[in-house]
């Protein structure tokens, strides 16, 4: 049932790029470290930058799980199920990089999630992921599901940060400069946001 697949485009980058949420999966390089599944969600997060590599934008919160994972062995897996329609499971199995707000490549990948406003989310890092292995099987245990629309708790709760505070926010977290198995999460202190290029 499952089938392997040279690129991203034609139909299996417009189911990716049609879901609502995708879940990822890294694991440090230790066999008694503790695996990662992260759910990412926000409409126009997530980008197809070409026919081998993808992008998401990381958010502030209370842990640098898939940061950690990512600097020290860059193994990740995407995933994404059909909620709605015919069933479906698309995996990338891939090399992830976090790049961060002080890498001059920020601007450019930036530009590729136009419909994100990043101040309110406390933008940390932006994930390119490139595809090693993609999969798709048939998801036919995957339940229907409706969705409504996103949460805006996230964007409300951060857009009250600062550069400034939200680097004092993530110091006070155990798990965001180091991973739960002590492993280099994400840098601090906080570089500061570059200010937005236009893109015309």
């Amino acid at each position: 049932m499952g089938k392997s697949y040279e690129r991203l485009d034609g139909r299996l980058r417009s189911f990716i790029e049609a879901q609502h949420i995708f879940f990822t999966a890294t694991a440090p390089l230790d066999g008694e470290g503790t695996v990662n599944l992260s759910p990412k969600g926000l409409d126009g997060s997530f980008a197809v930058l070409d026919e081998h590599t993808v992008a998401y934008l990381d958010f502030a919160g209370s842990n640098a799980e898939t940061i950690a994972h990512l600097r020290e062995n860059g193994r990740i897996t995407l995933m994404w199920c059909a909620f709605d329609g015919p069933p479906n499971i698309v995996r990338v199995h891939g090399r992830g990089e976090p790049v961060f707000r002080d890498d001059p490549r920020w601007s450019g990948l930036l530009q590729h999630f136009p419909d994100i406003d990043p101040v309110p989310h406390g933008l940390r890092a932006i994930i390119v992921v490139t595809a090693e292995k993609i999969r798709d099987t048939c998801g036919y245990a995957v339940p229907f599901m409706t969705y409504d629309e996103d949460r805006t708790l996230h964007a409300s709760r951060f857009a009250r940060e600062t550069d400034e505070s939200l680097d004092a926010y993530f110091h006070k977290k155990e798990h965001v400069e180091s991973s739960i198995d002590g492993l280099p999460g994400l840098p601090l202190p906080l570089p500061p946001l570059p200010p937005l290029v236009p893109t015309d």
